[in-house]
């Protein structure tokens, strides 16, 4: 059985804190938390959106 190197992780947008995004990472190359723009549906605009547990 293959242990996976890929992380699950969810991204909340900073504004409003909705957890909007599932996606994932590879935990060898990005050890760090991640950090993407995309666009919030509350907000209704793009805005930082960061992991979180």
């Amino acid at each position: 059985m293959a242990i996976s190197k890929r992380d699950q992780v969810i991204l909340a947008c900073t504004e409003c804190g909705e957890h909007n995004y599932i996606t994932d990472r590879n935990k060898k190359l990005h050890p760090n938390k991640m950090e993407k723009m995309k666009f919030c549906r509350r907000c209704n605009k793009m805005t930082l959106h960061k992991e979180c547990k």
